[in-house]
């Protein structure tokens, strides 16, 4: 009789298992905290700002509030600045989230708008994080004035890779502001609070829109006023033409 081989031995009959596929990474749109109006009007306003300065440019991306994540393969590595520009990526570039393996970077400007939800986590982590991720400029505005001493903020990194605060002053007419190196512009408060944006260059403050409707109705009122004015001399030439006409 056949002596039965231990069961150790025999050869399995299963198939083999198939190769496990890569597990495949989701990286969503994460919901952001809700903005009161204060929050919100500063977002907003900046944004457009600095939209319309970079009109003409298809290589700055101007954004707020994406998710942006900076390490491929773990989707728990992100971050959503409140606005930013990043100098390199294509403006046209249809993106639901911000992914820096593809991008090639995170952003060179950060402006963070504190809020009661998030000014301790903007002084912080997200300080440390923009530093360490090479985010040249990180800035930091409180629209209300309840949560930061300063109500604007500005770190610039230097040449060890660290955050230095940016220098701001007080000038004549009463605004405090420090220079961004990566936008060519000055960040200001005037004396209500409210952060402007002004150009060295022309020597003037980045329109709002707001501002912007004011002078193109000023403009159309101007244009209104010289086309009645041409109207009244046209009749009377052509009065005066009646007259010598009837002479």
């Amino acid at each position: 009789m056949p002596t039965p081989q231990p069961l150790g031995a025999r050869k399995s009959r299963l198939p083999a298992a198939p190769p496990r596929p890569a597990p495949v990474v989701d990286y969503p749109d994460l919901d952001v905290e809700p903005m009161t109006p204060a929050h919100w009007k500063a977002m907003l306003e900046g944004g457009q700002l600095l939209l319309g300065r970079y009109a003409d440019r298809e290589d700055v991306c101007v954004g707020g509030e994406m998710t942006m994540y900076y390490q491929e393969n773990d989707n728990r590595k992100h971050v959503s600045p409140g606005l930013f520009v990043a100098f390199g990526p294509s403006r046209d570039r249809e993106r639901r989230v911000w992914k820096v393996w593809e991008e090639g970077k995170l952003a060179d400007f950060v402006l963070e708008v504190a809020s009661k939800g998030t000014h301790r986590r903007d002084l912080t982590e997200k300080h440390a994080l923009y530093e360490n991720l090479g985010v040249a400029e990180y800035w930091q505005y409180d629209p209300t004035g309840d949560y930061l001493p300063p109500r604007l903020l500005g770190h610039r990194l230097n040449h060890a890779g660290a955050y230095e605060p940016v220098p701001m002053e007080r000038r004549p007419d009463g605004t405090r502001r420090g220079e961004s190196k990566v936008l060519s512009l000055h960040l200001c408060l005037d004396d209500e609070g409210c952060l402007r944006l002004y150009d060295p260059a022309t020597g003037k403050f980045l329109a709002t829109n707001e501002e912007k409707d004011d002078l193109l109705a000023e403009k159309d009122g101007l244009l209104a006023e010289e086309r009645r004015a041409r109207q009244a001399a046209q009749a009377e030439i052509e009065e005066l033409k009646r007259r010598l006409a009837r002479q």
